[in-house]
């Protein structure tokens, strides 16, 4: 159980996060690497089975060993359990449960109650998992000091944690609205509202709330910086969203290898 076998995990089930943690610096791989492995089991665990019970069974295991894992008990014989109970601290596993909860309602076919609920969905999931990956990297002490230097308030917890959940959002999104038509073929009702105005109009939020890289970046310190690499295609799929809402339902949304690899490079 180490987190290289964590590395092979993603590398099959998400292999843009995949680009991301090899972009960051070794230090910071065991880290990302068993936090990504841990979504990759828990966000496919309702799409393998097409019975909900076994599916909610699969996501109680994940809740189960994070409430293990936070009360400092031995980890599971897992591959993955195993590596991120090596990394993670009693505030990430609750992070990660909240993650796991979320996740349910890829079981059902019930839509979203509202915006709000699809919101909190997005921020449970992909802005927990990237501030939780930024937080263990040494974001949050190391912007507290930050902030001392710069007489700023160092009691705000908003410090950094705003920014990179913000961009976490905004990447889930991207995300999300590239499933369109794999989640609506499975029978689900992803969008609260799919016309194209307000598909474009999410898109465009999204943009401006997560603000750029350069004014993000500056908001964390450098070593936990990695944990926001796996962010790094929302911009441009969320612009294309804005420019043409109609490439969501068309499947269309992305970007070519070339493209991706050349602003990765720039991000890192």
């Amino acid at each position: 159980m180490t987190w290289q076998a964590c590395a092979e995990l993603v590398r099959k089930g998400d292999p843009d996060r995949f680009l991301a943690a090899m972009a960051a610096p070794v230090a910071a791989r065991p880290v990302l690497f068993a936090l990504y492995a841990f979504n990759v089991e828990v966000s496919r665990a309702p799409w393998v089975t097409a019975e909900p019970m076994i599916a909610e069974m699969r996501l109680q295991w994940w809740r189960d060993a994070l409430e293990e894992i936070a009360a400092g008990k031995p980890p599971r014989a897992h591959e993955v359990a195993g590596p991120l109970a090596d990394v993670l601290d009693a505030e990430g596993a609750q992070a990660l449960d909240r993650l796991v909860a979320a996740r349910r309602w890829d079981i059902g076919h019930a839509p979203f109650e509202d915006a709000a609920h699809f919101e909190s969905y997005l921020d449970a999931t992909a802005a927990g998992l990237m501030w939780t990956s930024v937080r263990l990297l040494g974001g949050a002490e190391r912007a507290v000091q930050q902030a001392e230097a710069a007489r700023q308030d160092p009691t705000d917890p908003n410090l950094a944690e705003g920014v990179v959940r913000a961009l976490g959002r905004a990447a889930g999104l991207a995300r999300f609205l590239a499933a369109v038509p794999e989640l609506e073929a499975r029978g689900r009702v992803p969008l609260v509202d799919g016309r194209p105005q307000a598909v474009a109009a999410l898109a465009r939020r999204a943009l401006a709330d997560a603000g750029g890289w350069a004014a993000t970046r500056r908001c964390v310190p450098v070593a936990a910086r990695a944990g926001m690499l796996e962010g790094w295609m929302a911009a441009p799929i969320l612009r294309q969203a804005v420019r043409d809402p109609g490439r969501v339902a068309d499947g269309t949304l992305g970007l070519s290898p070339f493209r991706k690899r050349l602003r990765l490079l720039r991000w890192s």
